[in-house]
């Protein structure tokens, strides 16, 4: 029978195991640590680090692409429920971002919440070295 188990135990587990250098056990338990809590930056850095270390970009790839989706995600809907459905103050939000220079045309942001422009800064450092981008 297999037991979940809380956020920070499996933390907790990650770390030991990474200091211990057994680095595939510790990006298994950084994985289900992803799962349990996919908003939390910390699981994702780690495992990112881990992945370089072992040399398999391409799962570094994957996890860089899943944390941007998930805090791209999250800034989504924290959005939503502050708005809700009132046009005019998302209206008012967007002229006041645009002009602190934060949007660009229409609705497209420059400016991104952390972690997602530094993880999309190593997504392409990645991709170079996979010979994608």
């Amino acid at each position: 029978m297999y037991v979940t188990k809380p956020y920070s135990e499996l933390m907790k587990e990650a770390k030991e195991a990474e200091e211990n250098n057994e680095l595939e056990n510790a990006a298994k338990v950084y994985a289900r640590a992803i799962k349990a809590e996919p908003h939390d930056e910390q699981a994702y850095n780690r495992l990112m680090i881990i992945y370089r270390k072992l040399r398999w970009y391409e799962e570094e790839l994957k996890i860089i692409k899943k944390g941007i989706a998930a805090f791209e995600e999250l800034y989504q809907k924290k959005s939503e429920r502050l708005f809700g459905k009132n046009e005019k103050v998302a209206r008012l939000s967007n002229a006041l971002a645009k002009s602190l220079g934060q949007r660009g045309k229409k609705t497209e942001a420059l400016y991104l919440p952390e972690p997602i422009p530094k993880w999309m800064k190593r997504q392409k450092l990645v991709e170079k070295k996979l010979g994608i981008g």
